[in-house]
């Protein structure tokens, strides 16, 4: 099994969402998080003064899927999060070497 983690733009959460359903996901985790890469944030305005916006919004998937998977799920993130300009996000593909269902004990495969 692998864990599939995308940080995605906000405002591409319910395409990814759609996209991910549509190819069989079950489940995915949402976090709303806070970095920056090679787009290092803007400069804003407010009341008059500029300040430098370090840390933009993002959105962190993280999805639990066996290993057939894992190509469908990183090719329906990457053609639904794209928009072609910098700061799209990344994905990061994990081995998982255990999953347990905490209310049955199920394990592996049975327990996503």
């Amino acid at each position: 099994m692998k864990k599939v983690e995308a940080i995605i733009k906000p405002f591409k959460l319910d395409e990814v969402k759609e996209a991910l359903h549509t190819i069989g996901v079950q489940g995915l985790t949402v976090t709303e998080v806070k970095g920056f890469g090679r787009q290092k944030g803007h400069t804003e305005l407010y009341r008059g003064a500029e300040y430098v916006v370090d840390f933009l919004p993002k959105i962190k998937l993280e999805i639990v899927v066996s290993d057939e998977m894992v190509d469908k799920v990183i090719q329906a993130i990457v053609e639904s999060a794209n928009t072609g300009r910098i700061g799209d996000g990344k994905i990061f593909v994990l081995s998982l070497d255990e999953v347990i269902r905490i209310r049955t004990g199920e394990r592996g495969a049975e327990a996503v």
